[in-house]
């Protein structure tokens, strides 16, 4: 996974909880579902960038 790639995601995730934070104090259901929903793609983000450095290492080592 690109360095780049994994700060996106990171800073998404840090946005939804953010969000989500401030939907909890002011009692926002949107935020807080916005906020979830974003941790949730970034969640997604990782994981299919943990696939492809799997993959890539397997093709390095045949």
């Amino acid at each position: 996974m690109s360095i780049e790639d994994r700060a996106k995601a990171t800073a998404k995730n840090l946005e939804g909880k953010a969000q989500e934070a401030i939907g909890n104090v002011t009692g926002d259901p949107q935020d807080k579902a916005e906020g979830k929903a974003k941790q949730a793609e970034a969640q997604a983000r990782h994981a299919g960038e943990d696939l492809k450095d799997k993959a890539k290492d397997v093709i390095d080592r045949a």
